[in-house]
């Protein structure tokens, strides 16, 4: 699935057409359900484009699914050179040929939280995690070196859930006993917005595939939509 998908992502780069207001930042993959992740800014504001290949499967014709790709949705940016693209193509390939893990081994014990953990999630990249706490914080890991990046300080109560905005992985937002949530900066630890409304402990979190929605589910037996930008819960 991998490989053509790869392909696709290199034949959409050479054939778009090019916008010169706009700056691509990143271009991702987004393996399921099948997409493609533009990120890019205008006016020195960042965006994010995703254009849905649900129907996508390893027998789809690579350019004439590309082709009615541009047809309908022409982006407004300028996309990647062919060789970006191509070295994507060679990761992915390289991943998808690299033979599977015989097994585990342990390969760190960090002394994270002064009490028990409630959960722990990584990015995409693999590269970072996130640990919460019944000590009322959650941390933000180095996975490599095993360092502590930050310290997630603010709310009152048990940190029961936590997520990255995958693919990006620069916001988090965590879910806690004392009733709200709460989104961060990944980059500096700073809490960019409290979410407050729930009567109830908040016990599930995620981001919108383009950060600009949370959901947040609780023990009040009501699930909300957040708008992340100005943190004003949109819908219940």
């Amino acid at each position: 699935f991998l490989l053509p998908f790869a392909s696709l992502v290199a034949h959409y780069s050479r054939s778009a057409p090019i916008y010169r207001l706009m700056k691509l930042k990143r271009l991702l993959l987004r393996y399921f359900p099948p997409g493609i992740l533009l990120e890019y800014e205008a006016d020195g504001v960042r965006h994010t484009k995703t254009v849905d290949l649900l129907d996508f499967t390893v027998e789809t014709p690579i350019d004439a699914t590309a082709d009615a790709i541009i047809r309908q949705e022409p982006p407004s940016l300028s996309l990647p050179t062919p060789p970006c693209a191509e070295r994507r193509s060679t990761r992915l390939r390289a991943r998808l040929l690299a033979p599977p893990p015989s097994g585990f081994e342990l390969q760190k014990v960090l002394r994270a939280h002064l009490l028990p953990l409630t959960n722990c999630c990584f990015n995409k990249g693999g590269d970072r995690f996130l640990t919460g706490s019944y000590d009322i914080t959650a941390k933000i890991w180095d996975a490599v070196s095993g360092k502590e990046l930050h310290c997630l300080e603010g709310h009152e109560n048990v940190v029961y859930c936590l997520a990255f905005n995958q693919p990006f992985a620069d916001r988090v937002i965590t879910g806690s006993f004392d009733r709200t949530a709460k989104i961060w900066s990944a980059e500096t630890g700073q809490c960019i917005r409290t979410l407050s409304g729930h009567t109830g402990e908040v016990v599930c979190v995620a981001f919108s595939p383009d950060t600009t929605r949370a959901a947040t589910g609780s023990m009040d037996g009501t699930a909300r939509l957040w708008d992340v930008e100005s943190g004003q819960c949109i819908a219940q």
